[in-house]
């Protein structure tokens, strides 16, 4: 027979997997009676979940978040998951330098169990991290408010800094969040503009409720947008190229976030790529070490080229640096 605290592990685990349970599914797929179910139910409501009844011959049992947070109860797995993301959150700085997520690791550490420590441990000796100065910061603080917005689908005023350090104050409605790489990013609707925008996460200064809820109609796919965002950016200069590759493996070599892609038939791909300039344009083309076309512009076709020639001339003989045969 499972011990009563294996017992309440599970319970909250199915109690989280689906909005609702009746008693009688609860007891079948616990392997235990009602009764048991009914206790077990009483004990989590003394722990501060908060489990709510439903009357009548189909209710049952559901999950609602508590006004309180309730100790935690995970398996060993979910325990190492959620240690490794504490861990990677606190190292790489994502969400800013308050240490919040290091706080919380090192709490968690503390009553682990012997087994999960160890794993930790073992990793700890493995891992090495490089840490990246350049990389923006974010407080979890403003990540809350922001998640909070788009969870209550009311209109907000942000305040905003844009690229160039210019603050702005925009009415906009809130849709979703999204991180690439180590940077997030905030989807909305600008209500002036009456378009669909991103703003980078670590630029947001202050969002405030308006008190007006919105209905979105119509929203986009916000990965997709945040992608096409990144890749459009605002580089002084664009680069069209041909792909002789079907739409997905164009963009396994150039990912959506470097360029945008449109098929050309079903072999070949369209991508327009930014860059600083045509020289930097034709270095990254070259790095690709595939066959492409360049169809625009004139220059960076000429600095692909150019590039090309020095290449092969300095490779166009078998004499070393320095004037000696190469070895065989």
């Amino acid at each position: 027979m499972i011990s009563t605290s294996a017992r309440l592990l599970r319970l909250v685990s199915l109690l989280s997997a689906r909005p609702s349970w009746t008693c009688r599914d609860l007891a079948g797929q616990m392997a235990v009676t009602e009764r048991t179910v009914r206790r077990d139910i009483a004990r989590l409501r003394e722990l501060g979940y908060g489990v709510e009844s439903e009357p009548g011959p189909w209710g049952g049992y559901r999950l609602r978040g508590g006004v309180r947070v309730p100790p935690l109860i995970l398996d060993d797995e979910e325990a190492l998951a959620v240690s490794v993301a504490l861990r990677e959150a606190a190292l790489s700085g994502v969400l800013g330098g308050d240490q919040a997520a290091l706080s919380a690791l090192l709490k968690l550490r503390q009553v682990l169990p012997r087994g999960i420590a160890d794993r930790l441990g073992e990793m700890d000796a493995a891992f090495v991290h490089t840490t990246r100065l350049d990389e923006p910061q974010i407080a979890p603080g403003t990540l809350l408010e922001l998640a909070g917005a788009c969870r209550r689908g009311e209109r907000c005023r942000l305040s905003y800094r844009d690229r160039e350090g210019k603050a702005t104050v925009r009415d906009i409605d809130p849709y979703r969040l999204v991180q690439t790489g180590r940077r997030w990013y905030f989807v909305a609707r600008d209500v002036t503009r009456d378009e669909w925008r991103t703003f980078r996460a670590d630029r947001v200064g202050r969002i405030q409720p308006a008190g007006r809820p919105v209905e979105l109609t119509d929203p986009p796919d916000p990965a997709v947008l945040v992608s096409r965002s990144i890749a459009a950016g605002t580089y002084p200069l664009h680069v069209t190229i041909r792909l002789p590759l079907p739409l997905e493996q164009a963009l396994r070599l150039i990912p959506p976030t470097v360029g945008t892609h449109r098929p050309e038939g079903g072999a070949a791909t369209i991508v327009d790529i930014g860059g600083p300039d045509a020289d930097g344009l034709a270095r990254y083309l070259l790095g690709l070490a595939t066959p492409l076309r360049v169809l625009s512009p004139d220059d960076v076709r000429e600095a692909l080229l150019r590039r090309t020639r020095e290449l092969s001339e300095d490779n166009a003989d078998d004499q070393a640096p320095g004037g000696g045969q190469l070895s065989s």
